[in-house]
């Protein structure tokens, strides 16, 4: 009989994942571990591949659409079987099309999805579709672009994270005079791992009603690509070198950006740090990296007037900010942690 491969569970929790992009077409011939598609996530990107030698019988997911683990995402004709029979199936399955943010959106504004027809690929709904039918089938203004991928999950993480996190920054000054800028995030790394052994609340997950205190210093580095932001992991901080963390985050940046990085180098961060160089500005407040409870940010790095021994000197100042879950750490631990590091940078 024709099998019909459904979208398996990828671990970590995940209820669901996006068809990125199939890798085949309808009656081709395909092999066993052949690629079949690719599924976004708000982990990462990977390919799924073929349980068996067979024929593409029908492709039932289009591109675009978010659909749960366990939804039929092809059917394979068997070697010798007829492909027709499959191949006259549905092309999807009879479902509203709409991501878990679209629906949130009806939800909030009492749109019923399926009365909504959606503009977006393959008669997805999106946001816009709503908010439409909200004000009473309106058209539409401007040029719409239906968010997907990275950028799709991207918008999601972080609609949940300002949602549900009461997030509060602290900010210090810290004079980076004489600092190597090229190893700005590697020492960084290590000195974070130093500080979070003394603040373990900063180093933890919120699950449920408890907090679950991690001792591993799995510290994510927020790189920026040309999909959106990724943050790929530096494992065992608090065991590597201030050299061996740079080489390693050298590695996973250039990875992330060329889209390389295995799913398993994207997953199981305890803290996150985030500098854009430059770009920084003064000052910003990052949103925490769900479920972590923390995050720091290095910010612009320029010469100031500071004032030492009752004298104004120029120095290489930068603001270190760290945003914090209220409901787990106190804005005292937080601050203390903030100036521990920053001792420990300044060393």
């Amino acid at each position: 009989m024709a099998y019909e491969f459904k979208l398996p569970d990828l671990g970590e929790g995940l209820t669901e994942g996006e068809v990125a992009r199939w890798l085949v077409r309808a009656e081709q011939a395909i092999v066993e571990d052949q690629p079949l598609v690719e599924i976004t996530t708000d982990k990462a990107t990977v390919e799924i591949p073929s349980p068996c030698d067979g024929t593409v019988a029908a492709i039932h997911v289009a591109e675009g659409q978010v659909v749960p683990v366990g939804t039929v995402l092809v059917t394979i004709a068997r070697p010798g079987e007829l492909v027709q029979a499959a191949a006259a199936e549905p092309p999807g399955p009879a479902r509203v099309r709409a991501t878990p943010l679209v629906r949130r959106i009806a939800a909030d504004l009492g749109v019923d999805l399926a009365s909504v027809a959606g503009t977006g690929a393959s008669g997805q709904i999106i946001e816009e579709d709503v908010r439409a039918a909200a004000r009473g089938g309106a058209a539409p203004e401007g040029r719409r672009e239906q968010l997907r991928g990275v950028r799709r999950t991207i918008a999601e993480h972080l609609a949940k994270a300002h949602r549900e996190i009461p997030a509060v920054t602290f900010v210090e000054e810290c004079d980076f005079t004489g600092f190597d800028v090229r190893l700005l995030v590697a020492r960084t790394l290590a000195a974070a791992a130093g500080a979070l052994a003394d603040y373990p609340e900063l180093n933890a997950r919120l699950e449920g009603d408890a907090l679950v205190y991690l001792d591993r210093y799995d510290l994510g580095v927020a790189v920026q690509t040309p999909d959106g932001l990724l943050v790929p992991v530096v494992r065992g901080c608090d065991r590597r070198s201030v050299e061996e963390l740079d080489a390693e985050v050298r590695r996973l940046a250039d990875g992330a950006r060329a889209g390389t990085l295995k799913p398993e180098e994207l997953r199981g961060s305890t803290f996150t740090v985030t500098s854009a160089g430059k770009l920084g500005g003064i000052f910003v407040t990052p949103l925490i990296n769900h479920p972590e409870v923390a995050i720091l940010g290095l910010h612009r790095i320029a010469e100031r007037p500071v004032v030492r021994d009752g004298e104004i000197a120029v120095r290489s100042i930068g603001n270190v900010s760290v945003t914090f879950d209220h409901r787990v750490v106190d804005g005292a631990r937080a601050a203390e942690f903030c100036l521990a590091l920053i001792e420990r940078l300044q060393a």
